[in-house]
């Protein structure tokens, strides 16, 4: 049986979309349970998870998608572990794929499947859509080039995951650092282009920006372990800064953009988020802005109830 792991925060019409995804009539004759655990939220979603049959709700007080995830394996009944995001939608065949990669290949223990941008008009992409659609999400090359894959598309087989252990806490990118120590354990990640999970683009580069906020906080927790961090730093921010130029070609071929359109307005998202991650690590590096308050933006209400209880 397969345990679906969700988190959720402030997304109840987005998880009532992932949770039809799930328990459409093309996954009837699959076992499988799905666990929605909220972390925090205005107002739990329980009424849209008792619309759906097999959903078990639980809330996690810690903040963070990590701990909310653990709390969710750890209340699993199935052998095997699916985790996406309350604001995906599940391809078809999604649970179908992930029984048939672990059926087939007996050596396989993690899936990371492919994340897609849900365009509302494929047709005539906006900007941040057409951005996303060639830069955000890009598992294949986390898998091949940094040995892990999101969490919001990933498999893998429980009695593995009890041997890598649980994901870590929202001051660290979870998804990296679980899928790093199961490499450094001998468990790869296996990429399945067919596993596939559609994820919505932001709608505003606020939105955007929230999420560089919190992973470029992680990078600096891991640069700052090394010799001579802060020069390393500022160059890297200005590599950034530079960095679109050396990414036209990729635009241009991409097989998920359509008309020079959408190409120019991802690159124009490029320049604007490239520029604002510059900026973001120049100011880290001077002390201007904190890490640990980027990193805990994610969640708020629930980090500012864990600071006071702290003081």
């Amino acid at each position: 049986m397969i345990s679906v792991i969700i988190p959720h925060l402030d997304q109840p019409e987005l998880l009532r979309r992932c949770l039809m995804s799930l328990t459409r009539e093309t996954n009837a004759g699959l076992p499988f349970e799905i666990i929605v655990v909220d972390n925090g939220s205005r107002e739990m979603p329980a009424e849209i998870c008792a619309a759906f049959p097999n959903v078990k709700l639980l809330s996690q007080s810690v903040p963070g998608p990590g701990p909310a995830r653990n709390l969710g394996v750890a209340n699993a009944a199935g052998d095997t572990l699916a985790f996406i995001d309350a604001d995906c939608i599940a391809a078809d065949g999604w649970l179908d794929e992930i029984t048939h990669q672990f059926s087939a290949d007996t050596s396989k223990s993690i899936l990371g499947g492919d994340v897609r941008i849900g365009c509302e008009d494929p047709k005539r992409p906006t900007l941040l859509e057409a951005y996303e659609s060639v830069f955000a999400y890009r598992m294949k090359e986390y898998i091949e080039k940094q040995g892990f894959t999101g969490t919001g598309n990933l498999a893998v087989r429980t009695e593995i995951f009890a041997l890598i252990g649980e994901f870590g806490g929202i001051d660290i990118a979870e998804d990296r650092d679980w899928g790093q120590r199961a490499l450094k354990n001998g468990y790869r990640t296996h990429y399945c282009e067919r596993m596939i999970a559609y994820h919505p683009a932001r709608k505003s580069f606020s939105e955007l920006a929230l999420k560089w906020q919190r992973h470029t906080a992680h990078d600096l927790a891991r640069a700052k372990g090394q010799r001579g961090w802060r020069l390393r730093w500022i160059l890297r921010a200005v590599a950034v800064a530079l960095s679109p130029v050396a990414e036209v070609r990729r635009i241009c071929i991409s097989d998920r953009l359509n008309g020079w359109r959408a190409r120019g307005l991802a690159f124009v998202g490029l320049v604007l988020i490239r520029s604002y991650r510059a900026a973001i690590m120049l100011s880290l590096s001077c002390g201007a802005t904190n890490a640990t308050t980027l990193s805990r933006r994610w969640n708020p209400r629930s980090a500012a109830g864990t600071a006071s209880k702290n003081t």
